[in-house]
């Protein structure tokens, strides 16, 4: 059970990536179901497709996406250890053990939030405000999605 739950974690937290959103659909991204399908397709392209980035913006954009993307997967990998301590255990956990495994989920939401601030100062220079605002919309709503299925998939320490 533990390695079922730790691959279903991992792949809910990797499913950043993938592969092609259809242009009709990036309208509708109020639409949870269709965002969940087009990230787990190809993030990539449904961000391209939704920000319709100029050459030159896109040459500023890009590296500051990736950047930011490596940043969250090492959070998203150090939240993955600290999910499945707490619920990867046969056995009842201890108060030191649970204090220990909370101070690790904390300071994964604490690295993300800190490499969300580092990408958004830079996205305030390289792009007009009103597409870096909608890729901050974009990303934080690709954000909760994932969390959701993270959440839906742990059940609570007991």
């Amino acid at each position: 059970m533990k390695t079922n739950l730790a691959t279903l974690i991992f792949a809910l937290a990797a499913s950043v990536a993938g592969s092609a959103w259809a242009q009709d659909r990036i309208g509708d991204v109020t639409d949870m179901q269709a965002l969940r399908a087009a990230i787990r397709s190809d993030k990539k392209a449904f961000v391209s497709s939704a920000l319709n980035l100029t050459p030159a913006e896109a040459k500023k954009f890009w590296p500051i996406y990736d950047s930011y993307q490596r940043a969250v997967d090492v959070a998203n990998r150090e939240r993955v250890v600290a999910i499945e301590g707490l619920v990867g255990q046969d056995r009842a956990l201890t108060d030191p053990y649970a204090k220990n495994l909370a101070k690790d989920l904390v300071f994964a939401d604490e690295a993300e939030v800190k490499a969300r601030r580092s990408m958004y100062n830079k996205l305030m220079r390289a792009l007009p405000p009103r597409k870096a605002a909608r890729y901050l919309q974009l990303e934080s709503k690709i954000r909760a999605a994932q969390a959701y299925d993270v959440a839906q998939a742990i059940p609570l320490v007991k």
